[in-house]
């Protein structure tokens, strides 16, 4: 297909939807991947930074990559830095396909092997440290991007059957209807879409659970983001149904419905398509934002918005800044991901690209 060939062609559309692969893949094997359990804590091991590999033993002896025992040390009053204890005389290997923390694979298969850790059970390795309440944060990174990456695509499930229908209904049937419904679209429109999730959001019940307030938040995002596609649908549909093809069927005695999402709304596709792909990052940077100031995802289940929460601590930015950057650069990759995916979408769509 020529399309297809186009999309082929685009090396920053391909690496953008390689980068998707690999973040999806990690989401959807976060329980293989993560090394422990994202909700378990180690003894005196708050705010660790992440564990340093080593090759050789401190005696010189090449035992291949290792780590040691660390445990967090007494503060420091005048600086505020934490010393770290470092156990020398416990070194642990570092390998591949570990046995760890059991997990069932799609919800059915009992498995408990990770992808890799120490050979020591009791010896840790935290690739990007730990938190406040010395869980390892690469485990949370790993299970959190399930929160993130899902929400975007929970979200146009939601609002873009909404929107392609409100907009196929107003564009086709005109008159009243369609002011009635262009009316509710353009106050939607007007509503400043953050002010209105930070003030939806506030006023959840206490006391929901993380996957209540998740899909709350979804419907929430979704409930202000069909208006503008239905407003571009609208347009579209006025064109269509002047075309011979929609003619036909309304000759013919077919049900407006059906004409409409037999008929019309498939010519919008590619328009469609583009627009999810772009509108994704939308749904993940509200849930972001809604978790960056406490509203969205709660402490102890982990998102990339809430874990990027910690950057509201001044010494935790300055001091232990491994544990704000990661989340953060999770977030403009798999925001720049989509972005590029949808512009490269876009230009392999163009008619004008499919008829060279």
């Amino acid at each position: 297909m020529k399309w297809w060939q186009n999309l082929q062609n685009n090396p920053l559309a391909r690496f953008g939807a390689v980068l998707l692969l690999i973040l999806y893949g990690v989401a959807i094997a976060a329980d293989f991947i993560a090394p422990y359990n994202p909700y378990d804590s180690q003894l005196n091991a708050s705010l660790l930074p992440p564990t340093q590999i080593y090759l050789t033993t401190q005696d010189g002896k090449f035992i291949g990559p290792h780590v040691y025992p660390t445990t967090q040390g007494p503060v420091d009053v005048n600086t505020g830095d934490r010393k770290v204890i470092v156990d020398w005389k416990k070194p642990s290997r570092l390998a591949l396909f570990v046995k760890g923390d059991s997990y069932k694979i799609l919800g059915i298969f009992p498995c408990d092997r990770h992808l890799f850790g120490t050979t020591n059970k009791d010896v840790r390795f935290h690739l990007a440290g730990t938190d406040e309440q010395a869980r390892d944060q690469f485990s949370r990174l790993v299970h959190g991007s399930r929160i993130s990456l899902c929400i975007g695509l929970v979200g146009i499930v939601i609002s873009f059957p909404l929107g392609l229908l409100v907009g196929g209904i107003s564009g086709y049937f005109g008159g009243w209807i369609d002011s009635i419904l262009m009316r509710i679209v353009e106050v939607l429109m007007t509503i400043p879409s953050i002010y209105l999730l930070v003030a939806l959001a506030s006023v959840l019940p206490v006391g929901l659970t993380s996957a209540q307030r998740f899909m709350l938040i979804v419907l929430i995002t979704s409930f202000i983001s069909w208006a503008g596609l239905a407003r571009v649908i609208r347009g579209q549909v006025l064109s269509i149904k002047q075309r011979e093809f929609v003619q036909a069927a309304r000759a013919m005695g077919a049900n407006p419905i059906y004409i409409i999402v037999r008929h019309v709304l498939p010519q919008t596709a590619t328009y469609v398509i583009i627009s999810a792909t772009l509108s994704i990052p939308s749904f993940i940077v509200s849930e972001s934002v809604l978790s960056l100031i406490g509203l969205g995802i709660q402490q102890p289940d982990a998102s990339w918005g809430n874990l990027l929460s910690l950057s509201t601590n001044a010494s935790i930015l300055v001091l232990q800044p491994w544990l704000v950057w990661p989340p953060a650069l999770l977030i403009i990759l798999t925001v720049l991901a989509f972005n590029l995916l949808g512009d490269g979408l876009r230009d392999a769509l163009d008619p004008r690209s499919l008829q060279r």
